[in-house]
């Protein structure tokens, strides 16, 4: 079954310096963190971006972002997928 993304909510998760949102496999959610370091855009990583900063870049990209999480979830096929800034080179 291919991975959808139904659900459009996300959040920030501070213990993990990441965002968080889910996809469903069928009747399976699974969950996705992407790095801060990925979200960041330009040739300068930023590592310390506030909340509504990485949630307003997780938006802005959302559609290759999930593009990536379907690629890293066809190859793993976890429930709890992380997101790096290599899954997007």
């Amino acid at each position: 079954m291919t991975l959808a993304f139904l659900n459009p909510s996300r959040s920030f998760d501070e213990a993990r310096s990441a965002v968080l949102f889910f996809g469903h496999d069928g009747m399976f959610e699974i969950r996705f963190f992407i790095e801060i370091a990925a979200l960041a855009e330009g040739h300068v990583r930023e590592t310390r971006m506030s909340e509504s900063q990485c949630l307003s870049a997780f938006d802005a990209r959302r559609p290759s972002i999930h593009r990536v999480a379907q690629r890293v979830y066809d190859r793993r096929r976890c429930n709890l997928n992380t997101l790096t800034a290599a899954d997007f080179r």
